[in-house]
């Protein structure tokens, strides 16, 4: 099958997702359309099944801010036709959803007929969705879709919530790619990251408010003061220079490692033992999921998609949004015993394994068979 992915190109979750799902699907033989402004920063060099159209926005002194979602319609028009693309998958509702629809609006005046997934991840839901100016837009996009998937049954019931949906929705959770994590790492190469005796305790995300970072440097400083250990920050965004000098006040700059965006997250999680998203929601939980499958164990806030993913007293623990102290002790009492922490860190993945590309995959191409028997029928 042709397929058109279209899909935010960043190092955020559903970007991630998406690049991975169009490379697992290039895999089985499908041919594979990214459309979006850059290429993926997980996509790496394209091959037969593989290619990336670039979205190019024309600036116009007319226009204040350069209408994107017009250039994105554009663009798939002429990439549908050209490549004889036969499904559309757009991840995000606010604007892939809404240029898609648009796109199938122009395809139709021509007699071609092409279905649209539309998969939610989160923010387009919870945050921009649910803002007033966007609200309307994403409600029609939604129920103009063929195809309505959401990446956890917790952002399933949101979204029927917040909206007048009248599409099904299907729960397809995100997934893992285990191929694409390595342990073959050496002590040596831990030892840049921490001294001998020191727990590594991770935290990777987009560095914005809802991630909570000071959580995660305050849970950090009191682990600290009873644990000799590391924090490992992964990452960039608004949150980060603040983060680096609440470091300092507390006088932990030298036991806090900034790295960075980060394409080697595996050699990172290699070495850690344990995991810290104290987020303020998360749809999913991909960035723990991903840390369970390099079988390190997970301290999360326990609000949204995550307690789908992170299991209590199993993978690791859940606490209410801002329990920083309870989140702490919990951390204490996995680290202060080396047998212990071992338990929970096989059980994380253990638990990961239920999220394995192999196990998902099948999921989508069910979707996309439905969605394209069904072009004719919803096109009128």
């Amino acid at each position: 099958m042709k397929i058109a992915i279209v899909c935010y190109p960043t190092f955020g979750g559903s970007g991630v997702v998406a690049t991975e799902l169009g490379i697992a699907l290039a895999e089985r033989g499908h041919e594979i359309h990214f459309v979006t402004y850059q290429q993926p920063v997980r996509l790496g060099l394209l091959n037969n099944n593989i290619h990336f159209h670039e979205v190019h926005v024309p600036e116009y002194p007319l226009f204040r801010y350069q209408p994107y979602e017009l250039a994105l319609s554009s663009k798939l028009v002429d990439t549908i036709k050209h490549y004889g693309i036969e499904l559309l998958h757009v991840h995000y509702a606010i604007p892939h959803a809404y240029a898609g629809y648009m796109a199938k609006k122009m395809l139709k005046e021509e007699h071609i007929y092409i279905p649209m997934i539309t998969t939610l991840h989160g923010t387009d839901i919870t945050l921009v969705g649910n803002h007033p100016f966007y609200k309307s837009a994403v409600t029609f996009s939604i129920n103009k879709s063929d195809v309505v998937t959401s990446v956890s049954h917790d952002l399933k019931q949101k979204t029927l919530q917040i909206f007048n949906v009248n599409n099904e929705i299907e729960v397809i959770p995100n997934f893992i790619d285990p191929t694409k994590y390595s342990n073959t790492f050496t002590d040596c190469q831990r030892s840049l990251m921490a001294s001998d005796g020191e727990k590594i305790i991770t935290h990777v995300s987009n560095f914005r408010k809802v991630k909570r970072i000071p959580d995660v440097i305050n849970v950090f400083h009191q682990v600290q003061k009873q644990i000799p250990s590391k924090l490992i920050m992964v990452g960039e965004g608004p949150e980060k220079e603040k983060a680096e000098l609440q470091c300092e006040r507390l006088g932990v700059e030298e036991k806090v490692l900034f790295l960075g965006n980060s394409n080697e997250i595996d050699r990172i999680l290699c070495f850690s033992d344990l995991f810290l998203l104290p987020s303020e929601t998360e749809s999913f939980g991909l960035a723990a999921l991903e840390a369970m499958a390099n079988k390190v164990a997970v301290i999360s806030s326990n609000t949204g998609g995550i307690p789908e993913v992170n299991q209590q007293g199993v993978s690791g623990f859940l606490s209410d949004v801002g329990n920083v102290d309870e989140m702490a002790k919990n951390a204490v009492y996995l680290l202060s015993d080396d047998k212990r922490l071992e338990g929970y860190k096989e059980n994380a993945q253990k638990i990961s394994k239920e999220f394995e590309i192999k196990n998902i995959l099948p999921l989508y191409e069910d979707v996309y068979e439905k969605a394209y028997n069904s072009r004719f029928k919803n096109s009128y």
